[in-house]
C-alpha cells in the first residue's frame, strides 16, 4: 500500500480555537493519521504532519485548507516567519511504494482542486516546480503576502493553477513534492537579532554556506534570546550535528553561546542516529542497533 506524508503549514500560531478547527479535518479519518502539530506564536505559524493513503491524505488536507481559508485573514497576520498565504505551503513526501513522480502528481491534483474550489492561486515548487526559478520555496514566496499583487502582475509569475489574483484574505499557496527535511532551530543567548542574522547568512547555501541549509534569524523575546532557524533539506548530506557545530563556531565570533536547539515537527530516526554516532564516537552504529527497530520487525 502506498503511503505519503504531507506537512501543510498554516499562518496561525496563536489562536488555539482556530488551530483546533484547522486540524480537525485531519483527525479520525480512515487511511489518514495525524502524527503531529505544533504552533509557534512568534512565527505565528502552525506546522502539521499527516501520513496515510495518498488520495485520502490529499482529500483531508484539501478540507483543512478550506477551514484555514475561512478562518485566517492574511491582512491582519503578523509573524516572524516568511509567508504569503493562510495555508502557506503544502509539500508531499513519498514514504512507501511511491515515487517522486507519484508525489508530484498528487501535488498537481491538490493544486488544481485548491484553485478551483477556493479561488486561491497555486504555485508548484521543489520537485513539482514547472520551471527552475520555482524550485526554491524562498524565491516563490519572495515579497510575501504584502507583495503578492505586484508579483502576480509579472508575466513570469503566473500561478500554475488559478487566476493571477490573490485571494483577498487567504493570499496564495505553494504546493510541492520533496524529500524529507528537518526543521531545526538553534537558540542563542543574545537578544541581538543582527547576530542571529549574520550567523544565518554565513551558514546558508544562498550566501555561500552549506548546500542543504536554508537559514534565517528569529527573535524569541519572552525567553530573551534569538534563534537561527533552519531547514535541512537533505540531512544525509548536511547533518544536524554539522549545522549545530557551524552555528556554535560562528557564535563565538560575537561572544555568544548556543544554549539549546529544537526540532519542529518530526525527524527521521536516521538523522538522530547520525548525531549520536558523532557526539558519542560510536563505531559502526546504525538503525539495526536500535532496540525499537528490531521490535518492529
Amino acid at each position: 500500500m502506498a503511503i505519503v506524508q504531507c506537512i501543510p503549514n498554516f499562518s496561525e500560531g496563536r489562536d488555539l480555537e482556530k488551530i483546533e478547527k484547522i486540524v480537525q479535518p485531519l483527525r479520525g479519518k480512515e487511511g489518514v493519521k495525524l502524527l503531529n502539530y505544533e504552533a509557534d506564536k512568534n512565527y505565528n505559524r502552525l506546522v502539521v504532519t499527516v501520513i496515510g493513503e495518498p488520495n485520502k491524505v490529499k482529500n483531508a488536507v484539501l478540507e483543512a485548507i478550506g477551514v484555514a481559508t475561512d478562518l485566517i485573514d492574511m491582512n491582519n497576520h503578523r509573524g516572524q516567519h516568511s509567508r504569503f498565504g493562510a495555508t502557506d505551503v503544502c509539500p508531499f513526501i513519498p514514504i512507501k511504494d511511491m515515487t517522486m513522480d507519484d508525489a508530484i502528481d498528487l501535488a498537481k491534483e491538490l493544486g488544481n482542486e485548491v484553485a478551483s474550489k477556493y479561488n486561491i492561486p497555486v504555485f508548484l515548487y521543489e520537485s513539482a516546480a514547472t520551471n527552475p526559478e520555482r524550485i526554491n520555496l524562498a524565491t516563490v514566496r519572495k515579497g510575501e503576502y504584502e507583495g503578492l499583487d505586484e508579483k502576480l502582475r509579472d508575466i513570469n509569475w503566473m500561478p500554475d493553477f488559478g487566476d493571477a489574483k490573490k485571494h483577498n484574505t487567504a493570499g496564495a499557496i505553494a504546493i510541492g513534492a520533496r524529500r524529507p527535511l528537518i526543521a531545526y532551530n538553534i537558540n542563542l543567548d543574545t537578544e541581538d537579532i543582527e547576530i542571529a542574522s549574520k550567523i544565518a547568512k554565513t551558514i546558508r547555501y544562498s550566501n555561500g554556506g552549506y548546500r542543504f541549509i536554508k537559514a534565517g534569524p528569529v527573535e524569541v523575546p519572552e525567553r530573551k534570546m534569538t534563534q537561527v532557524t533552519m531547514n535541512l533539506t537533505d540531512y544525509t548530506k548536511t547533518s544536524m550535528y554539522r549545522a549545530f557545530e557551524a552555528v556554535k563556531m560562528e557564535a563565538r565570533r560575537y561572544g555568544v553561546n548556543v544554549i539549546g536547539s529544537e526540532i519542529v515537527g518530526l525527524c527521521p530516526m536516521e538523522a538522530l542516529i547520525d548525531v549520536s554516532a558523532y557526539y558519542l564516537g560510536l563505531e559502526n552504529f546504525d538503525l539495526n542497533k536500535v532496540l525499537e527497530t528490531n521490535l518492529m520487525e
